[in-house]
Order: structure tokens, then sequence, then C-alpha cells
């Protein structure tokens, strides 16, 4: 199953949050992007944010294949196919595997994480306006 776009950032802005729990995130210092308004934090600690929750909210419903979109399901074998069920749970295991872990569980490396994508603010970015 690919993730889109969306939930990758959704994922990583998360984890860019819980790797400074204690500092409030600026969209300047997330994206490029600046605005303004006085950031982001986590609603919630780290060890209760269920990855597969975010992964849920983020994708809406797993349609892996047409037969999994009733609106626009055309397959002449829908009504025999046994692969639907073999795919239903093949995304059933996928999310289980997602909802076995937290935020906390993939942010134990924070330090690493500060370090690489440069998180922390150098001390002369810290002092401008």
């Amino acid at each position: 199953m690919k993730l889109t776009t969306f939930t990758d950032f959704s994922l990583r802005v998360l984890m860019f949050l819980a790797a400074e729990p204690e500092r409030r995130a600026t969209i300047g210092r997330i994206s490029t992007a600046r605005g303004k308004g006085g950031g982001v934090t986590l609603a919630r600690s780290a060890d209760q944010v269920i990855v597969g929750r975010v992964v849920r909210d983020t994708e809406g419903v797993a349609t892996t294949a047409e037969c999994f979109d009733p609106p626009h399901q055309a397959c002449a074998i829908a009504d025999c196919c046994q692969l639907r069920v073999v795919l239903a749970e093949a995304v059933e295991a996928f999310y289980a595997v997602l909802d076995r872990y937290t935020l906390a569980d993939i942010t134990k490396n924070r330090e690493m994480l500060l370090s690489i994508l440069y998180f922390r603010a150098s001390p002369s970015v810290a002092k401008a306006p």
C-alpha cells in the first residue's frame, strides 16, 4: 500500500513536533513558507499518538482495488472474486502493524533526527526578529 504525500508530510510534521515537544514550532521552522501565527505543538503526548490512527485519518478509506470503491466498481467478477478478501486481509494487517507503534516509538532517536534535519535553530537564527 502506498501512502499519499499528505500522509507522509503529516507523519513528518508530527515527528518534528515530537522531537522537541517542549518547543512550539512555527510554520517557518517546519516549511519554507512563513506566516503569521503562534506555531503548533502536539495536542497530546507522543506516546498517545498511534501511527495507524494518523494514517487512517490522513488516507481515508483504503481502496486497494476497484472493488473497494462500490460507486466506481465495474469489475465483471466482483461477485465471486476472492482477491478482494485477500486484499482486505492485507490492508487489515498493514494497519495492525501501524497500530502497534506510537509517535514516541518512531522518534526515540530524537537527537539524531534533530541533527540530521536541522530542527534546532542556530544561535544566530534564534536571535533574529
